[in-house]
């Protein structure tokens, strides 16, 4: 058939609108995301101004660069060529890799990247100043070593040291926290391992074990695709300038491997290893309730795990055997504390009169509650900001898949598609267990820190975003710039 230049040129005119619609849909998302980050980034500029504002009129933010607990110092270090060398090699090759390795090799990659990634990072302030020192100063753990060489007796008289007039009153962080926080760092040092410099490399070699414990959620939860997109966002974190050396990045691993072995309890198959699986999560989770107070919070996370496994199997193996051995775990911390004479909700509601008679009262709520979410920025980068918006609309388009009622609806959607939406809900568990965290006024300033096992939780974002690359270089750079343009601390 001759189609005459009349006819061609019409069938353009008409095509070319449709073929302009389909590319600005594609184009959509992405412009999308980057006016998230830019709010984000917004967000943080105005923490920073109205804090220093705040700061330099009324002296009540307690923190000289707000809304971090940090101080402006340019510099470099032995860490900076070896941080740099990190991010370039998994911006460049980290997605690839991660698309290919074996799961086993994927998983000991990432702890491996992970780890370089933080010791490099925290080698820039140099290893006394990086790692050596960072938990022994006035606020740590590692100053009160010798007041626990009775450990029951210590125990038994662990809450009265907490009021800021008591005499011998716990130094912040100790007293901030249950006594399995400080006697972390006491059996180190029973087994020889004394010192700012075992205390740096523990939290440090613990922490990073965190984004496997992640990944092996993902991977049960959602699927292994998924997980293996997450990957890179979860090794080059700019959360790793707050884990190399923090406490809290070991808090956030022991959190993370709670809700990984619960993940793995309820979508295994029936046998010992998922029995063994719960007992562990149980167990756990008791010891993270006995490391902080707040992340008690992580039992919100736990329940997208349980719902989302649920909603994955439809029927989870032994249900009543299952939660048995989650209780009878859970019960083995807290009972052997308690037995110790430690009373845990004693000790909070004690802790609670003496934030606020310290400088949590003094601290103005009206601007941490908002200026806590520029630290979580900080601490997950652009990438996840976008992320995040991309989990919402992924929930919102994918909810009625997650219901039983619906299993022959979602049957018909993509795998990709139902993959994308239990991540969602994963992640936005974390953000809902964040916000709740900050609501409640008990952190104000310091959630850069206090937050990683929260964090940890929304980094796995990136996996929804398209030109991983790209974002990850934004992750990498912000992170470099934080730790060479700021002084860290706590």
């Amino acid at each position: 058939m001759i189609r005459s230049p009349l006819h061609t040129s019409l069938r353009d005119l008409l095509r070319s609108p449709l073929r302009d619609s389909l590319r600005d849909s594609r184009r959509t998302p992405a412009r999308l995301d980057l006016a998230v980050a830019s709010a984000a980034v917004l967000l943080v500029v105005a923490a920073v101004l109205i804090g220093r504002h705040i700061e330099e009129t009324d002296h009540t933010l307690f923190a000289d660069w707000p809304p971090l607990w940090a101080r402006w110092e340019p510099h470099v270090g032995p860490g900076t060529p070896a941080a740099v060398a990190v991010a370039l090699g998994v911006v460049a090759y980290g997605p690839a890799l991660a698309a290919r390795l074996p799961w086993r090799g994927l998983l000991g990659a990432s702890w491996a990247g992970a780890m370089a990634w933080i010791w490099s990072l925290a080698l820039i302030d140099g290893w006394h100043r990086g790692i050596a020192v960072r938990l022994t100063t006035r606020y740590e753990y590692l100053q009160v070593i010798d007041r626990f060489h009775d450990i029951p007796a210590t125990l038994r008289d662990f809450t009265r040291h907490i009021p800021l007039g008591s005499p011998d009153h716990w130094p912040p962080h100790v007293a901030g926290h249950p006594p399995a926080a400080s006697l972390t760092f006491v059996l180190l040092d029973r087994i020889g391992l004394g010192g700012g410099g075992w205390a740096g490399t523990w939290c440090i070699t613990v922490g990073a074990t965190a984004c496997i414990a992640v990944l092996v959620t993902v991977r049960r939860l959602a699927d292994e695709e998924t997980a293996r997109r997450a990957a890179p966002f979860l090794v080059l974190a700019p959360a790793a300038v707050w884990m190399g050396t923090s406490a809290d990045a070991y808090f956030a691993a022991v959190a993370a491997w709670a809700l990984a072995a619960l993940a793995v309890a309820v979508t295994g198959p029936k046998g010992p290893r998922t029995g063994a699986a719960a007992f562990t999560s149980g167990l756990l989770f008791g010891l993270t309730c006995y490391l902080s107070y707040g992340l008690t919070l992580m039992t919100v996370i736990g329940a997208g795990v349980l719902f989302l496994g649920w909603s994955r199997v439809r029927v989870i193996p032994r249900p009543v055997t299952l939660a048995v051995l989650l209780v009878a775990g859970a019960a083995v911390v807290p009972t052997a504390f308690t037995l110790a004479g430690f009373d845990w909700w004693e000790a909070y509601h004690v802790l609670v009169t003496r934030y606020y008679d310290g400088a949590g009262g003094i601290r103005p709520y009206g601007y941490w509650v908002w200026a806590n979410l520029a630290c979580t920025v900080l601490i997950t980068g652009l990438a996840t900001a976008a992320g995040l918006r991309r989990a919402a609309v992924a929930l919102i388009r994918g909810r009625h898949g997650l219901l039983p009622r619906r299993a022959t609806e979602a049957g018909a959607a993509s795998p990709e598609a139902g993959a994308r939406t239990r991540l969602a809900v994963l992640v936005l568990c974390g953000l809902l267990a964040l916000l709740i965290a900050d609501l409640s006024g008990m952190s104000k300033a310091e959630t850069e820190r206090i937050w990683l096992p929260f964090a940890m939780w929304l980094l796995p974002a990136g996996a929804l975003l398209g030109r991983p690359r790209a974002w990850l270089g934004a992750q990498a750079v912000l992170a470099l710039l934080l730790n060479h343009l700021l002084l860290t601390g706590w």
